[in-house]
């Protein structure tokens, strides 16, 4: 690979938000019976969109192997797809990995990007023939090198999680000269090596992936040192859903991030991978939600909807994710003049409120029993959902 004219900065559009999956023209809105609508809450997840949105990112990353991020909607369905698709796996934990099995059996397609792992799960892994983990720390490595030896070891570097909507802050990565040692120590083990890092999810910078590659590229010449090279680049993932805040397309990333590999890892690049998650499942999911109360509250007006915090919507904490959101009534969209409000869950518990300063726009007449639809919410609702906190059902997942 040639690298890129640094002086060249690549064009980004910005994607249509209201699109539901990126370069799709809108569908319309679907005639249901009122009498048939399904009981609420209900995540209805559109498996052919799952499809394209995996093609449409391969194509963007060419030469990038796209390990799915099982976290993000672990549904058979789902994993059915992707496999279809010829995604490999990026897992978190031995449940995700047996998940994955079921559906591919080739455990050397999977990537244990989890940086804390119990020592009994990585020989469970490594016994089971997986063969790519994750660390960040040297009592992480000292697992990894008595229980998974001759495994590709993959160390996280940190990033500032600029520019998404969803920083991981300090839990994962480290810092360069930890990433050196650690490489280092690695290599001496016996271990092939990579590196790996995640710019925060929904990501909407297109540039966030330079400054970690920079880092890998001084990081690789402490493995070459070494005499030996990097095993594999995990440019992580970030990829960014169709959510309230304008966000760049799928093309505009892909053409920013290989702009940045070139430069910083050309002309001889490594084997590069990806962990797309909410990138790939988010935009094909819609939330259906029934309004409980309409009520005044200090002078602001309040919704009350049958999902929340505990039950599917726990990336509205802090109003990090701002979710789009329609209105409808008896299955048609309500289209009337709208205000602000403040959103909240079911719950008796006081934390249960989505948003507060965002305020999403609502009809004005809305009122109980309509219906809202929280668009682009396929990643991360299922999985968050409680088991029954209050009493209230976890959220129930359906495809088509």
């Amino acid at each position: 690979m040639r690298a890129a004219d640094e002086s060249k900065e690549p064009p980004v559009t910005i994607a249509p938000p209201l699109s539901p999956v990126p370069q799709q023209r809108p569908q319309a809105e679907p005639r249901v019976n009122p009498r048939s609508a399904p009981t609420t809450p209900v995540l209805t997840v559109d498996l052919a969109a799952v499809g394209g949105a995996y093609r449409q990112l391969r194509a963007a990353l060419p030469g990038v192997d796209l390990y799915y991020a099982v976290k993000a909607n672990p549904s058979r369905a789902v994993l059915d797809v992707l496999r279809g698709e010829g995604a490999c796996w990026d897992v978190a934990s031995p449940g995700e990995i047996e998940a994955v099995l079921a559906v591919d059996p080739d455990p050397a397609r999977i990537s244990y990007g989890n940086t804390v792992k119990k020592p009994a799960d990585i020989a469970h892994a490594h016994a089971l023939g997986v063969r790519r983990f994750s660390v960040d720390c040297d009592a992480e490595l000292d697992k990894l090198i008595a229980r998974a030896p001759g495994a590709t070891l993959l160390v996280r570097i940190t990033t500032s999680g600029a520019g998404a909507d969803w920083a991981l802050g300090r839990k994962f990565g480290c810092d360069e000269v930890t990433a050196g040692r650690l490489l280092a120590r690695a290599v001496t083990h016996g271990h092939p090596v990579g590196t790996c890092f995640h710019v925060g999810s929904q990501q909407r910078d297109v540039t966030a992936w330079d400054e970690p590659l920079m880092t890998t590229a001084r990081l690789r010449a402490v493995v070459r040192a070494h005499g030996t090279d990097l095993a594999v680049v995990d440019l992580g993932g970030g990829f960014p859903a169709h959510a309230a805040d304008p966000t760049p397309d799928v093309p505009s990333f892909g053409r920013a991030i290989m702009a940045a590999v070139g430069r910083y890892l050309g002309p001889d690049v490594p084997p590069l991978m990806a962990e797309p998650g909410r990138g790939l499942v988010a935009d094909a999911g819609t939330l259906e939600t029934e309004v409980v109360l309409v009520s005044e509250r200090a002078g602001r007006r309040w919704v009350y909807i049958d999902v929340g915090l505990f039950s599917g919507l726990a990336e509205t904490m802090g109003e990090a994710i701002r979710y789009r959101i329609s209105a409808h009534r008896d299955a048609r969209p309500l289209r009337g003049p709208t205000g602000d409000v403040v959103l909240a869950g079911p719950t008796c518990d006081s934390v249960d409120v989505l948003y507060q300063q965002h305020r999403p726009r609502l009809p004005l007449d809305l009122r109980v029993g309509d219906r809202l639809r929280i668009h682009a919410a396929g990643a991360y609702t299922t999985t968050y959902s409680s088991v029954g906190f209050n009493g209230f059902a976890p959220l129930r997942e359906v495809h088509r």
